[in-house]
């Protein structure tokens, strides 16, 4: 089993950016698609970006398609979310997680999650 344990969270203005990162132990992490999902105050938790094995497709909410990109290191056993023009309603706790499939962590089943990285974005 995998553990995940994500970094990077803060406060930021509107605008700005910020790069979250998960790292992952105790599992073959190269065998799992890894995603981020977020859940803002209120609000149900969301899926934002997942990303295959092998790093080389990826899927997108539309709400952050063009702003986040998110990226793999294999070797280093982390991913990461590169988040560009932050808006206010991208608050949230960000998390990371493990799947089988990028259609499985994008429809939201997965078997691992990291415990969340505050972001925080002032307008």
């Amino acid at each position: 089993q995998v553990q995940l344990v994500e970094s990077g969270g803060g406060l930021v203005q509107a605008g700005g950016s910020l790069r979250l990162s998960c790292a992952a132990s105790g599992g073959t992490f190269r065998n799992y698609a890894m995603g981020w999902f977020r859940q803002a105050p209120g609000k149900e938790r969301e899926f934002v970006a997942a990303i295959t094995w092998s790093g080389y497709i990826t899927s997108y909410a539309d709400s952050v398609k063009g702003r986040f990109t998110i990226s793999r290191d294999n070797v280093q056993n982390t991913v990461y979310l590169q988040m560009n023009s932050l808006k206010p309603e991208d608050t949230a706790v960000y998390y990371c997680a493990s799947g089988a499939s990028v259609a499985a962590v994008v429809g939201g089943t997965v078997g691992n999650w990291g415990q969340g990285t505050q972001v925080t974005v002032s307008s």
